[in-house]
């Protein structure tokens, strides 16, 4: 009796839950229309699409070889994308037809046309298309509304070839920060757990309301193949770039001319921090946006534009999406203190890259953190654009500063809240340190700013 009741309530809750997972099929029937896959020739570099072949069953493969043709042809790689206008306005991802000499769009209907690149944007991964074509299919965007982690997101595209698959799964994580193929940080993809493979790239991820959420951009993987660890650029960047792109052909950026890094827990306590949060300022760009709004290094920002920062990858995210000769106020922590200040935001043309900084090594001191130093030479400084600091000769074993990770070669130019011109200005500022204290030390290494904690040892 009891195993009955029990096998019935089981199966009674397996309903339950059934009912309540989302139905694709509306999503699929009226999107796909709009979703289109992209071929694309350009120059032979070795055996065409060789990674993604490898990744196949062999039955799949001979397929796949077959079409791709014998290594001296024209290259020939796919992917996905979609249409935003009905006038032929196409998004995919800048890696689909970087280099191409010939894209071609193929919609669900088979229906093929020639494309135009528009305008890319290495920094987001971004690509906008043109076909020669009226009253097609669109899809649109979604609102600039935090998408949460655990809703359910779909993807259409054209995994290894195989056209207009369709994959569901759900939003892990947001504001992930990784690196795109120009080595800069201005894009919080999406993290999900939706089967993304080679040839989903620049396909749409969608809510369960139809809208697009996100690009498919990246995966991670160690097979090739997908691992449930896949990344989309969000919409809110999405719509920026694809607005410029469309405009003008090429994004220009929010800049603030500034050298981040993380703040960790010793940095934290040593700023007067309650947690490890903000972005640090390790140098400031000369003439920068920065420098003329009074930005010093060794301020962490804490908000920027109204918007929390909660780790030193956010403020790119921020930064790059504010418009060019916006004012807006930055919330910074500087010597213990919480200060805010106004700051215009300048401009980062679709060329530039941000830089700021390059380094090399007479009186020695020692100190009680366990340094040897000397002060730096003159041409060190003039090559390093310095006002003056002190060359790390040796560092002790087991010393203070061996512990927070300072090297033979780095040059010091700050510590704690006093500057660093010489050797006396070091003694100066230990004697304002207290023992057991956690004390910001700033410094150069291989030509790039650097923050460190230094726990102060307790006297005997």
């Amino acid at each position: 009796m009891y195993r009955w009741i029990w096998a019935v309530t089981v199966c009674l809750v397996a309903l339950g839950a059934r009912a309540e997972l989302p139905d694709f099929r509306p999503i699929v029937e009226e999107a796909t229309p709009a979703v289109v896959k992209i071929l694309v020739e350009s120059e032979a570099e070795g055996v065409p699409g060789h990674e993604d072949i490898e990744q196949l069953p062999e039955y799949l493969r001979r397929f796949f070889e077959f079409r791709m043709g014998p290594q001296n042809r024209p290259r020939r790689n796919m992917g996905s994308g979609f249409v935003v206008s009905e006038d032929g306005y196409i998004v995919t991802n800048n890696h689909v037809v970087e280099n191409a000499t010939s894209v071609v769009v193929r919609m669900i209907d088979r229906r093929e046309f020639d494309a135009e690149v528009i305008g890319t944007d290495p920094r987001s991964d971004l690509a906008l298309l043109k076909v020669d074509a009226e009253g097609l299919e669109t899809l649109d965007l979604a609102a600039d509304r935090d998408i949460e982690v655990g809703e359910w997101v779909l993807a259409i595209g054209s995994p290894f070839g195989l056209d207009f698959s369709v994959t569901a799964g759900i939003v892990s994580a947001k504001g992930r920060s990784l690196p795109t193929e120009t080595g800069e940080n201005y894009v919080p993809f999406l993290q999900t757990d939706v089967a993304i493979n080679p040839g989903n790239s620049g396909g749409p991820l969608f809510n369960l309301e139809g809208d697009v959420v996100g690009v498919n951009s990246q995966i991670f993987t160690r097979s090739g193949g997908s691992i449930g660890l896949s990344f989309a650029i969000p919409s809110m960047v999405v719509r920026n770039v694809i607005q410029q792109l469309r405009e003008n052909g090429e994004v220009v950026r929010g800049w603030l001319g500034v050298s981040i890094q993380e703040v960790d827990r010793d940095l934290a306590e040593s700023f007067n921090l309650d947690r490890p949060r903000g972005a640090l300022i390790a140098q400031v760009g000369p003439d920068s946006p920065a420098e003329k709004a009074g930005l010093l290094s060794g301020d962490v920002i804490l908000e920027f534009g109204g918007q929390r920062i909660e780790s030193s990858s956010d403020l790119p995210h921020v930064v790059g999406l504010i418009a060019p000769g916006t004012e807006v106020d930055a919330l910074v922590m500087r010597d213990g203190d919480k200060k805010t200040i106004e700051v215009e935001v300048g401009a980062l043309d679709a060329d530039d890259r941000p830089s700021v900084a390059g380094r090399s090594p007479s009186n020695r001191a020692e100190n009680p953190l366990g340094l040897v130093l000397e002060a730096a030479d003159a041409a060190t400084m003039d090559e390093l654009g310095l006002a003056g600091g002190v060359v790390v000769l040796e560092v002790a074993p087991s010393s203070p500063a061996a512990e927070a990770g300072i090297m033979g070669g780095d040059i010091i130019t700050r510590l704690g809240s006093s500057a660093i011109q010489n050797l006396d200005d070091v003694g100066t500022a230990l004697e304002r340190l207290r023992p057991g204290q956690s004390v910001a030390v700033r410094l150069i290494r291989r030509g790039r700013p650097l923050f460190l904690a230094v726990r102060v040892p307790e006297g005997d």
